[in-house]
């Protein structure tokens, strides 16, 4: 994913705490994906704004094997994110549903996706299919207030194409659709499972003699040590502080609970200002920042900047989601032995230390003004069939929010691999945000304040004010009463 995997935002279970988890690691030992029995997939699609099906060009006669009548013979125009996880995986989507239906494909990989496609949306010529990801992601929220989304719900109401006696929705790891979710509506289909959190070298720890801290103490006990020994304590991709807000804001949560977390959500008069828990995630997070632990120049690196100094060694942690290993793969020594940490816990912390943000991540949609719109859709429902699933992980390094979606052949590398031991450890203790998918503008002035922050420019109080003040203004927006956590 590039820079910011949807959550690339983090963003996990269902807006409570990872519903079917346990049945997650149940399948996926089942399918002895990987030599520990846990996994889960999360957080998916959301339906939305705007577009329906009259005069859609792809459309022929329907059946139950083709259930929006896709026409052969007839041309989808793809767009994917080439980030972390490259697109190689859609190019394989793209030779089967050729092989099968007998429709070509026009494939654009590119990390620019505002540049490319904000012309074409605005021109009412978008493509059919996209996977809106990235740093230039063209932003979900406002596509939707812009009536420029087809409402999934077609799609996920579909036969499954494994089992036709089942809905596609009722294959998706329960769940998994809120991240995609706007006014109630699916919209996106975040199809990757994601997790979000610190990262550090096995070889480096072992090495060092260093242990994977649990408490936020021992954390910053290790960041001094490797600060003595000429290493950065904590990376970040300082150029987009949305990785560093993965930290503060899984901080905040594991201090406060999921009522700290909703807090934000739902744009509590009190999320910050007034929130003893995001005083003491700020906080923590300053305190790196205070005690120069920080690796040196990182505030002004873009992500696989920081990255690739990270893989070399040049710093003990580094904040980000689950891509990252993917996304490092030619920068990563043979030997370095990747790992996923939770968050270490603060004092009194209403999570345990095994929370983890979880979820979906890589947002796919099918613009509402598409040309081939039975071609999109169909392309949509057998991404979330096995075999699609299977080549994705294949090509891609990575689980999808698919239930039983992998083939049990298919081995997974070390990072990954971690991810899937810690979310066995996590169980039901996942938490996700969602003010990421539903106000990418107050989403921007939260990061804002993050950079500011972690240049030293502002201290953790004034943090506070701006993060409630860009909340306050969401909240005067009278659409965000429409966006609600329980």
């Amino acid at each position: 994913m590039g820079s910011t995997s949807a959550e690339n935002n983090g963003t996990g279970g269902t807006g409570t705490s990872g519903v079917g988890r346990r049945d997650l690691i149940r399948r996926s030992a089942a399918l002895g994906l990987i030599s520990v029995p846990a996994m889960s997939l999360l957080s998916a699609c959301a339906s939305g704004g705007g577009g329906d099906d009259d005069g859609d060009s792809g459309q022929g006669k329907t059946s139950k094997s083709n259930p929006f009548g896709v026409q052969k013979g007839s041309k989808l125009d793809v767009v994917i994110f080439k980030g972390g996880y490259g697109d190689d995986y859609a190019k394989a989507w793209e030779a089967s549903y050729k092989q099968k239906l007998g429709i070509t494909s026009t494939h654009t990989g590119t990390q620019e996706i505002t540049g490319k496609l904000q012309p074409r949306f605005n021109a009412g010529n978008p493509p059919d299919i996209v996977d809106d990801s990235g740093a230039q992601q063209i932003k979900v929220d406002v596509l939707y207030k812009n009536g420029q989304l087809l409402d999934l719900a077609p799609v996920l109401d579909a036969p499954s194409v494994d089992d036709p006696s089942k809905k596609v929705r009722d294959m998706i790891i329960p769940g998994t659709l809120d991240a995609g979710m706007q006014e109630g509506k699916i919209v996106a289909l975040n199809y990757i499972y994601t997790v979000w959190g610190l990262w550090y070298s096995g070889k480096l720890f072992k090495d060092k003699g260093w242990e994977p801290p649990k408490t936020w103490d021992d954390f910053i006990a290790i960041c001094q040590d490797a600060k003595k020994q000429g290493i950065g304590g904590l990376a970040h991709q300082g150029k987009y502080p949305y990785y560093i807000n993965v930290a503060i804001m899984d901080m905040i949560a594991k201090k406060g609970g999921l009522d700290a977390m909703k807090a934000i959500d739902n744009l509590d008069p009190k999320a910050f200002v007034g929130s003893e828990a995001a005083q003491a995630g700020v906080e923590a997070i300053y305190e790196v920042v205070e005690k120069g632990l920080l690796m040196p120049g990182t505030n002004g690196l873009t992500h696989t900047e920081s990255q690739t100094r990270w893989n070399q060694y040049k710093a003990a942690f580094i904040t980000c989601g689950s891509w990252l290993e993917n996304e490092q793969l030619k920068q990563t020594p043979a030997d370095f032995d990747m790992k996923f940490l939770p968050m270490p816990l603060l004092p009194d912390s209403e999570l345990p230390f095994e929370a983890i943000r979880a979820g979906s991540g890589e947002p796919f949609i099918i613009p509402s003004k598409a040309k081939n719109l039975a071609g999109a859709k169909e392309f949509m429902r057998r991404m979330l069939s096995k075999e699609w699933s299977t080549l994705f992980a294949k090509e891609a390094n990575s689980l999808t929010i698919l239930k039983d979606g992998v083939d049990p052949t298919v081995q997974l590398r070390p990072g990954t691999q971690s991810t899937v031991e810690a979310s066995k450890a996590a169980g039901d203790n996942t938490f996700r945000y969602l003010y990421t998918e539903w106000y990418s503008e107050m989403g921007a002035a939260i990061e804002a304040a993050s950079n500011e922050l972690m240049a030293k420019r502002i201290q953790p109080k004034e943090w506070l004010k701006r993060c409630q003040a860009a909340v306050d203004k969401q909240a005067k927006d009278p659409s965000s009463k429409k966006n609600h956590r329980d």
